[in-house]
């Protein structure tokens, strides 16, 4: 997923920037780097630490280290409005091929750490697991990154469905 690059990006030739992951509760990008101010309130207010300042002072989150409670913290913290309850929070577990299940290695690290359970292994014929992500049932927590031995796994922002209604 990509986002709107920066001026810095584009004069540096990066037309598409990737997308930050902002802490839970954060506004549109564009709206967020016109609104925070950079004073690191939600940072210290994090309970698992996983919220750091990034490029010009701006959070961002970083699941090297633990996951995301929801609990709410960050967005209390911040006096300005770019942290706020009511926003959706667009990001899902992805697993890359390099997923040791995939290689035939019996690893169930991730499952272990999902407790929403989106994460499962299937047997397949032939004795072999297969890994299967519930997208609907991911909530994009982080807790299933940190422990991957090989960082098989990382959050990936998604736009979310708009469903035609009735006239």
């Amino acid at each position: 997923m990509t986002s709107v690059p920066s001026r810095r990006a584009f004069l540096r030739g990066r037309f598409e920037a990737p997308a930050v992951m902002r802490p839970f509760g954060a506004i549109a990008e564009q709206t967020f780097h016109n609104t925070c101010t950079s004073c690191g309130d939600c940072v210290s207010a994090c309970p698992e630490s996983i919220l750091f300042k990034g490029e010009g002072g701006l959070p961002y989150v970083n699941f090297s280290q633990d996951g995301c409670t929801f609990c709410g913290d960050c967005i209390e913290a911040c006096e300005t409005g770019a942290l706020v309850a009511d926003q959706p929070w667009l990001w899902s577990a992805s697993i890359a091929s390099t997923c040791l299940s995939e290689k035939g290695v019996q690893c169930r690290t991730c499952q272990d750490h999902c407790d929403e359970r989106a994460i499962r292994f299937q047997l397949v014929p032939g004795g072999r697991e297969k890994l299967e992500l519930n997208s609907s049932l991911c909530t994009g927590c982080g807790y299933c990154v940190a422990p991957c031995p090989v960082n098989a796994i990382s959050l990936t922002q998604f736009t979310p469905s708009t469903e035609a209604s009735r006239c």
